[in-house]
Parts: structure tokens; C-alpha cells; sequence
């Protein structure tokens, strides 16, 4: 029996890749698919269970759409992804309502799991499922902008981190396999194409065959229809950067100078009991060598404050760090005690209160480094890919090489485009993380032939 299909995704977009192949593979099996959860025969929430606040959005979003299975037209609830390959079984006896718990090992085999009957609830394999070029995937995002996924897991030991437990050793998928995904979507429109993976600089390591980003870079700048590549989850170790790798970051047009650093802390005592193999000198050098080797690059990061041993000190050291850096965009988190790490038995821990207070005065630092790095733009024309016609004030919302989709803010437009656009506009005005222009001209669009 063909059904109609719900799914609802969280977290990042590695676990929305996830979703899109969910979505395709049922769509292939014959399911129809849809938006509004009181239409759906079937329900899915494809979980993220990286923090806490995650798990718990995750199980908040499952109570809302039970009402759905007990009173609507819902036969089927399903909770697949990191959600049930961290907690396991323990979920079935807490969540009665939900009919199948699915790991991130086991997705693939929702289109069968759904069609036959099951002699149990929970499948949830030990190694999580890699796609490649054949697999069906409906994308959720823009029709201009698709992300794709290089790599599946993880092998380092942060001791943060729950990500190597959920999904297993860092496993790369072939080039030749990437290349293909990426020209599917060129022919289907896609113009933007980011690329990630638990660590995008670590893609190839693990076979051992010359596999590199490099690599996989000069081959994805050869298709035709691609205008962005950008890359996100770039690991903050100076040897993954070579010459040649930064050579081509800043030469090829395709390439976006943007790039995505998470570092977590700059305090070489908190970075080693964080498990981290970078130290304060090494990343210092790192961001030297990027904005000498790429001058035009746009530099984010992400922090985590309020580690176990975290006092005043290390936070002050953190806080120049930051001041001093000028990194374009920062996002900081809250240090969240994870089951099943080595952090959670650390000793020194922080006070919800501090973590609080510490997050605010780190964000006021870098809001006024953005704002100051924006009012330095105005006057100046840059590029943007219009997104939307949903700004504020009637205004059309875009994006420049330099911002990410939904993390990095935004250029609200005056003029008139569509979305899918690329135009060049005159910025105006500066806001702490967006910014205001005028539409000059629209760019022509590239060929996909």
C-alpha cells in the first residue's frame, strides 16, 4: 500500500542529507510526500541527539505530532537517526506511542521495514549507512543550493563529542561517486554546492589512495552549472592546509573564500582536555597562513564556553583571542555534559549561571567586530544570490560568498529579482550581522551543458 509520507528533520546538514534520502527512497518505493503532518499516513522525525538541548528538542517535537497518530489519520510513527542509535531500546519503553526506532545505521530500510511486518521496534545497526551518486535524494533546500556530504563520521576522540559513538569511524565516500551526485544536481539546477562531512579536511585519510579535498575540489570546479562551493566543518589542523590546497581556495571563482573553522577554545589546557590536536600557536599560524594565502577569506568559528576547568583565566584568554582574531562570524555554545563521554567525569565544572553570563560577554565582542567588518562594506558592490522575497520591509533576502545559508546572516535586497538570482548590489547600510543594498544588476545564468 502506497501512503502519504511526513518526515520532519533536525539538526545539521549532515542529518538533513539523511532526510532528503529518506524522502527519496520512500518517493522512489511509490510513496507520495508532504508537508502538513495531518495529511500523513506516515510520520517521521529524523532525530539529532548531539547535545542535550538537541535530545530534548528532539523528544518535544515527538509529543507534538503523537496527537497525530492517537486522533488523525497517522498509522505509522517512526523516530529514526541519533536519537535511537545513542538511547536505544530505552526509548521504547518511554515512548510507547512511537512504532519503529531507526539508527543512523538502518535508514535505508525504512521503504521495507514499513511495508512488511516487523517482529520488533527498535533496528538499530552498528555502522552508519554511506550513500553514494545512486541513491534518491529530494532536497529540501532552495532549488539553487544542495549540500553534499563527502564523508560519514568520525575518527577523532574530542571528549565533548558523542558523534563518533552514534555514527561510527570517519568513512569517505569515493570521488568519482561525489562527482556524479554533483552533476545530477547541476542538471537539476543546483548552483551552490556545500560540502560536508564531520571534518571536511580530513576527507580521503581513511583510504588510503592519494584521496584528498584537493582532489575532490579540482574535480567538482569542472562542472559546468556549479557557481559556489563552499566548505563547512574545516578540522583547525595547520598540515590539512597545504600550498596547493590554499593556492586554489584563492585562484578558482568557483571556489568560495569562505571557510568554516570549528577551533572550540584557544587555552592549550582546555583544547587538551577537550582531546583537541590543535594548540593556541598552531591555530594562530593556521589563520595567519589562510588570510595571507587566501587575502579575500571569510573566516568562521565556532566556541564552546564553560568547559570543565574553565576558570576566569582561560575565559579572558579566550576572550582576546576572539577580540584579536576578527573572525567574520562566531557562533558559541554553552558546554553541554554529554552521556557516554570522557567529559562528563571532569572534574571543575562550570556553573549554568557563569556559562550564561561568560556566552554574553563573548557575543558582545563579536558583535560589535561584525558590525565594525559590515560598515567597512558600505559603499562597496559585491555579488549576492537573491534566496527569498521574505526580508524585512519588503526587501528580497540574499546571500554573498562570504555567508553561509542560515548561519552567517544576510543582505536584504531593494529591487527586484527572483529568488535563484545572483545579482550585483550597492551596500547601503550595516546592521551587527546583516547588511542592506541595492540592487545594481542581475548576473546571467550560467549553462548546465
Amino acid at each position: 500500500m502506497k501512503e502519504t509520507v511526513c518526515l520532519v528533520s533536525l539538526g545539521c546538514p549532515k542529518n538533513l542529507v539523511d532526510s532528503e534520502v529518506i524522502l527519496g527512497l520512500l518517493s522512489q518505493a511509490g510513496h507520495s510526500v508532504t508537508t502538513d503532518p495531518s495529511k500523513a499516513e506516515i510520520l517521521i522525525i529524523n532525530t539529532c541527539s548531539f547535545i542535550k538541548d538537541a535530545s530534548q528538542e528532539a523528544i518535544e517535537t515527538i509529543l507534538q505530532l503523537i496527537p497525530f497518530k492517537r486522533e488523525g489519520r497517522c498509522r505509522l510513527l517512526i523516530v529514526s537517526g541519533c536519537l535511537p542509535q545513542r538511547y536505544g531500546k530505552v526509548l521504547e519503553k518511554e515512548l510507547p506511542e512511537v512504532d519503529l526506532f531507526i539508527g543512523t545505521g538502518s535508514f535505508q530500510k525504512i521503504p521495507q521495514l514499513i511495508s512488511q511486518r516487523r517482529k520488533k521496534k527498535s533496528y538499530l545497526s552498528g555502522q552508519t549507512f554511506l550513500y553514494n551518486e545512486k541513491t534518491p535524494r529530494i532536497l529540501s533546500t532552495p532549488s539553487f543550493t544542495a549540500y553534499l556530504k563527502i564523508a560519514e563520521g568520525c575518527s577523532k576522540t574530542c571528549t565533548f563529542c558523542t558523534v563518533p559513538k552514534i555514527r561510527g569511524p570517519y568513512r569517505s565516500r569515493r570521488i568519482p561517486s561525489i562527482l556524479k551526485e554533483a552533476e545530477g544536481l547541476a542538471a537539476q539546477g543546483v548552483k551552490e554546492v556545500i560540502l560536508i562531512a564531520q571534518d571536511t579536511t580530513a576527507y580521503g585519510e581513511d583510504l588510503e589512495d592519494g584521496t584528498s579535498l584537493e582532489k575532490l575540489l579540482n574535480g567538482l570546479i569542472q562542472i559546468d552549472g556549479l557557481r559556489w562551493i563552499r566548505i563547512l566543518y574545516a578540522y583547525p589542523r595547520l598540515s590539512y592546509f597545504t600550498e596547493s590546497l590554499l593556492d586554489l581556495v584563492a585562484h578558482e571563482e568557483k571556489i568560495c573564500s569562505y571557510l568554516d573553522l570549528p577551533i572550540q577554545h584557544i587555552d592549550d589546557g582546555i583544547l587538551r582536555r577537550m582531546g583537541r590536536r590543535s594548540k593556541e600557536k598552531e591555530i594562530w599560524h593556521l589563520i595567519e597562513k589562510l588570510r595571507t594565502s587566501v587575502p579575500e577569506i571569510a573566516l568562521r568559528t565556532s566556541l564552546i564556553i564553560g568547559f570543565p576547568g574553565e576558570g576566569e583565566k582561560q575565559f579572558q584568554t579566550l576572550l582576546r583571542f576572539v577580540g584579536e582574531a576578527q573572525f567574520d562570524h562566531l557562533g558559541a555554545f554553552k558546554y553541554s555534559p554529554e552521556e557516554g563521554t570522557p567529559a562528563i567525569n571532569f572534574q571543575n565544572t562550570v556553573p549554568e549561571e557563569i556559562k550564561e553570563e561568560r556566552y554574553h560577554r563573548l557575543m558582545e565582542v563579536q558583535k560589535r567586530i561584525s558590525l565594525k567588518k559590515y560598515r567597512r562594506m558600505v559603499g562597496k558592490t559585491v555579488e549576492v544570490l537573491v534566496e527569498d522575497t521574505d526580508g524585512p520591509r519588503g526587501t528580497l533576502r540574499g546571500r554573498m560568498k562570504t555567508q553561509a545559508p542560515e548561519i552567517d546572516g544576510s543582505v536584504f535586497l531593494k529591487g527586484k529579482a527572483n529568488p535563484g538570482d545572483w545579482v550585483t548590489a550597492l551596500i547601503t547600510h550595516a546592521l551587527p550581522y546583516d547588511l542592506v543594498g541595492h540592487i545594481q544588476k542581475n548576473l546571467p545564468t550560467l549553462s548546465t551543458e
